[in-house]
């Protein structure tokens, strides 16, 4: 009797995997993307990389700061998160987000 386990713990055990097993897997709805970036020349490279990974509305709600704030941030993204922002898309896609999300 050494080896044998304790009534109630084996029965949550039972119970447990039984709720476990009838359980159905959950599924998760995103709400659709209602935000766009603002149409400007270079929002076709916004669209193209910046969307892959958050929303349209996420740059807009950023506090409007100058270039060296978007520059970071393009870096980071790139270097950090791996944005698939080719190099010579940087400067036009910097272009973009200071002219339309940040301070000249």
């Amino acid at each position: 009797m050494k080896n044998q386990l304790p009534l109630g713990l084996l029965l949550a055990g039972l119970v447990t995997g039984a709720v476990l097993a009838s359980a159905a897997p959950l599924k998760f709805q995103m709400p659709l993307e209602t935000a766009k970036f603002k149409p400007a020349p270079g929002v076709e490279l916004a669209t193209a990389n910046c969307l892959l990974c958050h929303s349209a509305e996420y740059v807009a709600t950023q506090p409007r700061l100058p270039r060296a704030f978007w520059a970071a941030n393009l870096k980071k993204m790139r270097e950090k998160y791996g944005a698939p922002i080719q190099p010579a898309q940087v400067d036009p896609l910097l272009d973009y987000l200071v002219a339309n999300y940040g301070k000249q």
